[in-house]
C-alpha cells in the first residue's frame, strides 16, 4: 500500500524556508524522510539510529520520554529498511519514527499515565486504535511521552515521571497535556507523535513549544479504551508541519471496532486536500472570543497572523461567536470524569495522586445526576449556536492560548487569579464541548523569545478545511512557522 504520498510533488518537498539536510536525520519531517527513502538517499536505520541519539542527549535536560523502546525500534527499522529496499513499503508512513502519548496502550509495554497507582506489570496485551494503526502502517515506533497524571490538566508534571520542561526555556513548562509529545517534537526527537485532547491538551503544548497539532472532529480518530472524561477526549497528530499532520491523520482516522462513537474513513485523504485555495473563504477572527484576557504578547502576534488570511484570498471579518464562557459547566463533565477515572482506588492508592487531581476528585464527587445533565444541556446549546455561527463563517482564528509558557512544574502562572488550569485555557476546551475540530499552529514569538500558537476551528467534519487553511498560513510565513528550539535551551530570541 503506497497511496497518500505519491502523486503529488509537493509532498515530497520541504515548507519553503527549509533546507533538507540528510546528514541528520532527526531534523526531518515524515514527507522528507518518505521522499529520501523513496530515492535511496536514507535508510529508517540511520534515521531511528539519529533520533535515538537525540533522546539520549536532549531528554535528560527535558523529561519528554518516560519510556525509550530502542532495541524493538531497531528491530522494526531493519525490517523497513529491507521492505524498502525491495520496493515494497508498508503503508504511509513505512520508516518514519513515532512517540507515543503515554495513555494510550502500547502492546507489551506499560501504559502508566504519569501516575503511581498503575501496576506496572500488567498485563499490556493489546494497541490503542492509534498505536494499531501506526504499526499496520509500517511507522517505527520507539517510545512512550509524558503526560500529568491521568492527562488531568493542561501542563505536564506528575508524581510518577516529574517535570517535563520547555526546549525553548527549560524554567518554563511545555503545557499539556500531551507535553512529552510536543518536546518531543518540537527537539527532533521523533517527527510523528500522538496526542489525545479533552480540553486543550495537544493544542496548549502546541502553541507553548511551537509545533502543529490537530483535535480533528470527535470521533475521527478512535480512541479505546474508552475516556473517562467521557466524549470530550479526542485522539490527534502532533508534528512540525500541517504536511505531516495531514499524513498523519490520513493514518489514524477510520473506524475501530472497539469504539462505539469512531467514524467511517472519509473518502477523500486529508494530505491530498492541502492545496486548496482560500479565495472567498469567510473568516471570522475573534481575539478574545469575547471574555477571554490575553497576554499584549499573543494577542499581537495572533491579530498579525490573522491579517495573513487576508492576503491569502479570504475574507476576514472580527466577530465574536457570542457565547459567554462555559468554564463551569465544563468543569462538572471534567471533575466527574476525574472521579470516574480513580473510583476503583482504595484510600491508600487515592493519597498517591497528584494534589490537584485529588482535589477536582473531590469536587467531583459532589456533583449529581442534574448538575451533569445541565452542563450537558449547556454543551448542546453551544455545539447548536457553533452549528449556525459556521452556515456564516466557514472558519474560526482565535489565540490557542491566553499567555505563553510560564513556570515549570506549576498548574498557573505565580500570582495568578485562579488555581485551575481552565483559567488560562479559555480558546480551548469550548471546543471539546462542542467536538470541532481545531488546530494550533505557531505564529511567531514574545518578546522573550517564546512561540506564540494560532488556533483555527472550523465546522464538525471540515477537518481538512482546517488543515488546508493552517498549510497556507505555513506557506505564506515560513519564516515563523518552523521554530527550533536553541541548543542549549536558553530563551531563543530577544
Amino acid at each position: 500500500m503506497t497511496t497518500g504520498t505519491e502523486g503529488t510533488t509537493d509532498r515530497s518537498a520541504p515548507p519553503a524556508g527549509v533546507r533538507r539536510d540528510l546528514t541528520c536525520p532527526a531534523d526531518l519531517t515524515a514527507v522528507e524522510l518518505l521522499a529520501a527513502y523513496r530515492a535511496g538517499e536514507l535508510s529508517p536505520v540511520e534515521t531511528i539510529e539519529s533520533v535515538l541519539a537525540r533522546v539520549e542527549r536532549e531528554n535528560p535536560a527535558l523529561n519528554a520520554f518516560c519510556l525509550v523502546m530502542a532495541d524493538e525500534a531497531r528491530v522494526a527499522a531493519r525490517a523497513s529498511e529491507e521492505r524498502w529496499r525491495r520496493g515494497e513499503p508498508r503503508g504511509l508512513l513505512d520508516g518514519v519514527p513515532a512517540s507515543i502519548k503515554d495513555v494510550m496502550l502500547t502492546r507489551g509495554h506499560p501504559t502508566l499515565r504519569g501516575s503511581r497507582t498503575i501496576d506496572p506489570k500488567g498485563p499490556w496485551p493489546e494497541d490503542s486504535p492509534a498505536v494499531a494503526r501506526l504499526r499496520e502502517h509500517g511507522a517505527v515506533l520507539f517510545g512512550k511521552t509524558t503526560t500529568p497524571e491521568l492527562a488531568w490538566k493542561g501542563v505536564t508534571d506528575s508524581p510518577l515521571t516529574g517535570v517535563t520542561r520547555n526546549p525553548w526555556d527549560l524554567s518554563r513548562t511545555p503545557g499539556g497535556s500531551s507535553g512529552g509529545a510536543a518536546v518531543a517534537v518540537a527537539r527532533g526527537m521523533g517527527p510523528l507523535a500522538t496526542g489525545t485532547d479533552g480540553g486543550g491538551s495537544v493544542r496548549i503544548p502546541a502553541s507553548f513549544t511551537g509545533v502543529v497539532a490537530l483535535k480533528p472532529t470527535y470521533g475521527l480518530v478512535p480512541h479505546y479504551p474508552a475516556s473517562a472524561f467521557g466524549t470530550l477526549a479526542h485522539s490527534g497528530p502532533m508534528t512540525r508541519t500541517v504536511a505531516d499532520a495531514a499524513l498523519m491523520l490520513d493514518v489514524l482516522c477510520g473506524a475501530d471496532s472497539r469504539d462505539w462513537a469512531a467514524l467511517a474513513r472519509p473518502a477523500e485523504s486529508f494530505a491530498r486536500g492541502l492545496d486548496r485555495p482560500l479565495t472567498g473563504m469567510r473568516v471570522a477572527f475573534s481575539p478574545t472570543l469575547g471574555h477571554v484576557e490575553v497576554d499584549p504578547d499573543v494577542a499581537g502576534r495572533v491579530a498579525a497572523a490573522a491579517a495573513v488570511f487576508d492576503e491569502l484570498g479570504a475574507r476576514v471579518e472580527p466577530v465574536d461567536p457570542g457565547f459567554a464562557d462555559p468554564v463551569g459547566d465544563f468543569h462538572v463533565l471534567w471533575f466527574s470524569g476525574a472521579a470516574k477515572a480513580t473510583e476503583a482506588l482504595d484510600e491508600e492508592r487515592r493519597a498517591l495522586l497528584d494534589p490537584g487531581l485529588r482535589e477536582i476528585v473531590e469536587e467531583g464527587l459532589t456533583y449529581s445526576a442534574q448538575d451533569y445533565l445541565t452542563a450537558m444541556a449547556t454543551r448542546m446549546s453551544l455545539g447548536e449556536l457553533m452549528g449556525r455561527f459556521h452556515d456564516t463563517y466557514d472558519l474560526l482564528l482565535t489565540p490557542a492560548t491566553a499567555i505563553p509558557a510560564f513556570e515549570a512544574g506549576r498548574e498557573t502562572p505565580r500570582r495568578w487569579p485562579s488555581r485551575r488550569w481552565t483559567s488560562w485555557a479559555g480558546f480551548s476546551y469550548p471546543f471539546n464541548l462542542t467536538q470541532q475540530p481545531a488546530a494550533s499552529l505557531p505564529c511567531g514569538f514574545t518578546a522573550e523569545g517564546l512561540p506564540v500558537g494560532l488556533q483555527i476551528v472550523g465546522a464538525r467534519h471540515a477537518d481538512g478545511l482546517v488543515l488546508a487553511a493552517a498549510r497556507a498560513f505555513e506557506r505564506a510565513r515560513p519564516q515563523e512557522w518552523w521554530p527550533a528550539p536553541p541548543d542549549g535551551h536558553g530563551p531563543a530570541r530577544t
